[in-house]
């Protein structure tokens, strides 16, 4: 394996950026000098029962001061996300005797030691405790599956890049059990398996999923460079796929190559849980990528409708987020903070063209797709005030500001705009390139020179705001940093992109199946577009009072539960008729809702029926959107 063989950084000192993390602590900065010796990582991931996975690494070192570091800053995450909380009962030998460490002041992901005279090496013993219930993340194993991330288990020496530190890893399964990774196999001794030796940057980056219902099925059936889907389910029936839906998912990666006319992995693997166990999860790789989704994704097909640009989402970051990458998000080590200026590229296009590629493939039909793009219009034209005082590039800094945690206003917070809102400034980028060049170019000549380039090619590419600039106008001359700006730091959602495609945003009183399914999915009802509230289903919890909206300026709150509508026992239906009723009419609709230990009941005025986002053709336009979903040949 060649991924991390080396980085071209555009633009970055990172000496300074070492020199400034290390500033108050005694962490050494990482040089790019190789760490001598291989590190020797063995993971007993079996004990499924209590979800713990148990660590040994073996770690050379001559004598002398040593710092330990856990990965706190993880690609993907854009965020300090290491989960250094779940790692426990560290202890470090040498020569068979304790060896004392302390934790940095400064930096809680640093571990400091003292290797004494004649010692060789360390070794450590530590377990990493996956979460096991609500409120604790991820849970990560389950009775019947596991996901490991090996940023979770892995403690390596400061004072070096990444790709410089070359790991051996092995992992122990439950007996019986089959796995998928990136990672390339050397030998297997019963439920234990050894990979080949690996630098840090690639370990981290391959992730493994395990379990007992496994499947692996070939997405490139004579292709040259290997793709496969692989399976982990919570029972055999969720692994049953028909022929049409297994072509789509073959279809999704010829679109995906076809667009970007290149392919920067040796193989590709698409590691997805089919599971209620495991849960949601989204991550990307650069020649795989994790994936949680609905343990009905196959079976229940149509329902599942609103997770099917998951995996056209997470396979474009091949491209664009791992092959090409932000040259404030490229560190030398997992240790280094990153930058997410760039973020409404690295996840604002690759938001836009998962949905695009999710229709070219069939993963979606068009109809499909329009409603899905409905709905994200209409978050930004109903439900996204806090426009007022921020903008999609200040949202660049939200990981780090909020690290997705749930917001009590989000309406007003915003959170990670970047993505959708990234989406429809992308969308309506591709509008105006193909008016420009009346339909000769298009945003498709976009992803292809800019990630389609060095075709084969591992090593990591980063590029700077100036690039994206160069590479659009290489395309067809404008002033695209005029457009791009104007939106990035505009206080209001880039909402002209679907005129601009021949559409228009309606709202009516009925809701399309998509969004009925989008609402089951995220088990959320969703009022937020007439009377101005999210309610998770489960509890009647409001999770989102629409700010200055109908039920906030009567004086809801976000947090409180919804008990009673006009003195009826609170249920969705109940809501609905309520609302439907008060249409053009003068009387309020009463809520009566519990907040902590207070009831009250709250008059909210609002007559203007129930409101469900569509998109509807401009007569005597170009029909642009059409055509950016029409499979390439």
């Amino acid at each position: 394996m060649r991924m991390a063989g080396g980085s071209k950084v555009c633009g970055m000192t990172t000496t300074s950026r070492s020199d400034a993390y290390s500033a108050q602590s005694r962490v050494p900065p990482p040089q790019d000098t190789p760490y001598p010796g291989i590190i020797r990582l063995a993971v007993d991931a079996s004990d499924t029962a209590q979800g713990i996975f148990r660590a040994h690494a073996g770690i050379p070192v001559g004598p002398g001061a040593l710092t330990l570091l856990y990965p706190k800053w993880i690609p993907g995450f854009h965020e300090p996300a290491g989960p250094i909380a779940k790692l426990a009962g560290l202890k470090i030998t040498v020569q068979g005797k304790p060896l004392a460490w302390t934790r940095d002041p400064y930096d809680v992901h640093a571990f400091h030691m003292e290797v004494p005279r004649g010692a060789s090496g360390i070794e450590l013993d530590y377990q990493y405790l996956s979460a096991r219930g609500p409120g604790e993340g991820q849970i990560e194993m389950a009775d019947h599956m596991l996901n490991l991330a090996w940023n979770t288990l892995v403690l390596y020496p400061a004072g070096h890049y990444a790709r410089g530190i070359r790991f051996q890893p092995s992992v122990k399964l439950p007996p019986g059990w089959q796995y998928a990774t990136a990672l390339e196999a050397e030998s297997q001794f019963g439920a234990t398996v050894i990979f080949k030796p690996t630098p840090l940057d690639t370990l981290v980056d391959s992730p493994l999923y395990a379990g007992r219902c496994f499947k692996r099925l070939d997405l490139a059936p004579g292709a040259g460079i290997p793709v496969h889907l692989n399976l982990v389910a919570d029972a055999p029936k969720y692994l049953e796929i028909s022929a049409p839906q297994l072509q789509a998912h073959q279809a999704l990666v010829t679109q995906a190559v076809r667009l970007f006319g290149s392919q920067h992995y040796q193989h590709y693997d698409f590691l997805v849980s089919l599971s209620e166990q495991l849960g949601r999860k989204g991550v990307e790789h650069h020649q795989s990528s994790e994936n949680g989704t609905h343990a009905a994704y196959f079976t229940e097909w149509d329902k599942c409708a609103p997770e099917r640009d998951l995996l056209p989402h997470e396979y474009t970051h091949s491209w664009n987020g791992k092959f090409r990458r932000p040259a404030d998000l490229w560190t030398p080590n997992f240790n280094v903070p990153m930058g997410d200026s760039l973020l409404w590229l690295y996840e604002g296009q690759t938001q836009y063209w998962g949905f695009v590629l999710s229709a070219r493939s069939g993963l979606w039909s068009p109809e499909q797709f329009r409603d899905a793009l409905a709905l994200v219009a209409a978050n930004y034209d109903r439900n996204r005030p806090g426009f007022g005082w921020r903008t999609i590039q200040d949202t660049t800094n939200d990981p780090s500001i909020a690290q997705r945690a749930a917001l009590a206003y989000r309406s007003w917070q915003m959170s990670e705009e970047y993505y959708s809102a990234g989406q429809l400034m992308w969308l309506e980028a591709d509008a105006k390139i193909r008016a420009l060049s009346k339909g000769e170019k298009s945003l498709d000549d976009f992803a292809h020179a800019f990630f389609g380039v060095n075709d084969g090619s591992f090593v990591t590419e980063t590029y700077v705001f100036e690039d994206i600039i160069s590479t659009l106008n290489g395309v067809l001359p404008f002033d695209w940093e005029g457009f791009l700006r104007s939106r990035l730091d505009a206080h209001a959602p880039p909402l002209q992109g679907i005129e601009a495609c021949g559409w228009r945003l309606v709202y009516t009183d009925q809701e399309s199946e998509f969004e009925k399914n989008a609402q089951s999915s995220r088990k959320l009802v969703n009022f937020a577009f007439s009377i101005g509230l999210r309610l998770d289903e489960h509890d009647n919890r409001i999770t989102d009072v629409r700010w200055d909206g109908p039920a906030f300026k009567a004086g809801v709150s976000s947090g409180s539960t919804l008990v009673a509508v006009n003195g009826h026992a609170y249920k969705p239906e109940i809501l609905k008729d309520a609302i439907m009723a008060a249409k053009g009419g003068a009387a309020p609709i009463e809520l009566l809702l519990k907040n902590q230990d207070e009831y009250r009941t709250l008059a909210v005025d609002y007559h203007d029926g129930l409101q469900h986002p569509h998109l509807e053709r401009i007569a005597d336009t170009p029909d642009y959107l059409s055509q950016i979903i029409a499979a390439r040949s």
